[in-house]
């Protein structure tokens, strides 16, 4: 029988309404339409002004034939334009697919070709990668997009437009939208987002409105993010939807300063001109800002940085404190949004000596508010570990702050949510106080006569040599072994090291059995987001170990 607090208390456009990150700029914009939205270079918009483009830009693909269901794929660095679409897409019910700037015309046309995009939106400076995408994604897989280009006025390099309209001719011909909505069902999908290839397989995530929109709740609550914040885009949007930021900084009434190249120069002065608060990067762009001449980091102090994309060496937290930056450490993936753990601060900590609070900050944390579970399970036996920060098992989340699951693939889908949790890949151990902290990918880990290496902490020792600006440790094939740690290394500019110096210094930190076998002085291969791209040098040993 039902009870009486389900008789005659229904769901009503009064009391109820699909969760949706698009209402964030509706509500900034009627609120705080006069105060700034986005910096780039000598643009300036106000809340009031980003709301219309936006509004103008759905019209516009509205009347292009996008609708519930569509996918626009948009070819952008960080710039007003790629806001915009943030804003403009999931207005419509459309879905988001934001594609990564340093791939190349191959992968673009395939992933363009299996998210059926309907529209591409695209920046100038990658007129003739894009033009190539398109010839293929036509040539192989028939299919033709609507192509959009984007001249931008800070872009001074060479361009070339490859489509039949012109993104500020297109917003001027299209009134804008009464009002940005989004779907009636918090469900549907807001974007699909393709796996970063560290493991050389990329899959499209499906992430939907809910989850959006509780991520971006949760940037603000986890970082105790406050009103109109000054926000750097040094992350790539088109990294994970810039872990929700778009949606969290309309949410706070902040500013976006947008940034379309990555240097420290840029990054430091861009901090100082426009009172930058807080930005989001991973450890590679940290490691930019560290190695910066200190000239350019003065008075910058206290600003605050999110670091994830990978886990962070502790060398990297240890030199950002050293220099004044207040570091949070956040942990996630494409799956869950970007990030939705955190090293959450406790006051003990700050009794604690540096070293200890590099440790207690080096961790992945805890979940996000909003999101249901996160643990450390044996993937056997779907039993948490014991909180001893000795056994192992993985990473694994629940929780509306979960993918839908990978487009077109139920087989891949099934598998990463098997016994009703996520599966990261990740392997960690608990802590005592239930803070998880990542050992390594499960691929990852370096079995040598029986026993497990953490290639991050042979990294980590690697990290803290003062000539080494990045590293990364793979399992080379060993005849006696079966694997021994390979290290590839990449000095800072002018530093001087050779092998030997660097496994003199490692001796003095792990055990022997951990300590690599081998240095070999080479360029790392990376993903646009900083993630060093380990199947490519795991290829590279094992193919040096059989000419030899």
């Amino acid at each position: 029988m039902t009870h009486i607090y389900r008789q005659g208390l229904d769901k009503t456009a009064a009391n109820h309404t699909a969760l949706t990150p698009v209402s964030f700029v509706e509500r900034t914009a009627g609120v705080f339409g006069d105060l700034p939205s986005v910096i780039h270079g000598r643009r300036r918009y106000t809340w009031a002004q980003t709301r219309e483009r936006s509004a103008r830009l759905a019209a516009a693909l509205q009347a292009l034939g996008v609708g519930p269901g569509s996918t626009v794929s948009v070819m952008l660095p960080n710039t007003p334009e790629m806001v915009e679409a943030h804003y403009a897409v999931p207005a419509l019910g459309a879905v988001l697919n934001t594609l990564n700037t340093r791939l190349d015309a191959p992968l673009l046309a395939w992933q363009m070709n299996h998210c059926e995009a309907a529209v591409l939106i695209t920046d100038s400076e990658y007129g003739g990668l894009m033009a190539d995408a398109l010839r293929r994604l036509r040539g192989e897989h028939g299919r033709q997009p609507v192509v959009i280009d984007v001249c931008d006025s800070e872009h001074a390099g060479p361009a070339e437009r490859v489509g039949t309209h012109e993104y500020e001719a297109l917003l001027a011909a299209h009134a804008p939208l009464p009002r940005l909505e989004g779907p009636a069902d918090e469900w549907d999908a807001i974007a699909v987002s393709y796996t970063s290839g560290t493991t050389g397989d990329p899959k499209g995530v499906v992430t939907h409105h809910r989850g959006a929109y509780l991520n971006a709740v949760c940037n603000a609550v986890t970082w105790t993010l406050p009103q109109f914040p000054v926000y750097l885009w040094t992350l790539p949007m088109f990294h994970c939807n810039g872990w929700c930021f778009p949606w969290t900084v309309a949410m706070q009434a902040g500013t976006h300063v947008c940034l379309r190249r990555v240097e420290p120069a840029a990054i430091l002065n861009a901090m100082r001109e426009h009172g930058v608060t807080h930005y989001c990067a991973a450890p590679i762009v940290h490691g930019l800002i560290i190695n910066a001449d200190p000239a350019l980091r003065e008075g910058l102090a206290g600003v605050r940085g999110m670091v994830a994309g990978a886990a962070p060496p502790a060398a990297m937290i240890e030199g950002m404190a050293k220099i004044g930056f207040d570091i949070t450490h956040v942990y996630g993936l494409t799956e869950v949004y970007g990030p939705a753990s955190v090293a959450a601060k406790r006051a003990g900590w700050a009794a604690e000596d540096l070293s200890e609070q590099t440790r207690l900050n080096g961790r992945q944390g805890v979940r996000y508010a909003l999101q249901e579970g996160m643990t450390v399970l044996d993937p056997q036996t779907m039993a948490e570990v014991p909180a001893d920060g000795q056994t192992m098992g993985e990473i694994m989340f629940r929780g509306n702050i979960v993918m839908k699951g990978y487009l077109k693939n139920p087989s891949a889908t099934a598998q990463a949510f098997a016994g009703g949790w996520f599966h990261t890949g990740d392997l960690a151990v608990l802590e005592p106080d239930r803070y998880v902290k990542i050992k390594d990918r499960s691929k990852d880990v370096i079995i040598s006569g029986g026993e497990n290496i953490s290639s991050l902490e042979v990294e980590d020792a690697l990290y803290r040599h003062p000539a080494v600006v990045a590293c990364a440790v793979v399992a080379r094939p060993d005849p006696k072994w079966g694997e021994t740690p390979v290290a590839f290394v990449e000095l800072k500019p002018g530093a001087e090291v050779d092998a030997a110096a660097l496994i003199a210094h490692c001796k003095g930190l792990l055990a022997g059995y951990k300590v690599p076998r081998e240095i070999r002085f080479e360029p790392i291969p990376k993903t646009s987001t900083g993630k060093i791209q380990k199947f490519q040098l795991r290829e590279r040993a094992r193919s040096a170990s059989a000419i030899e």
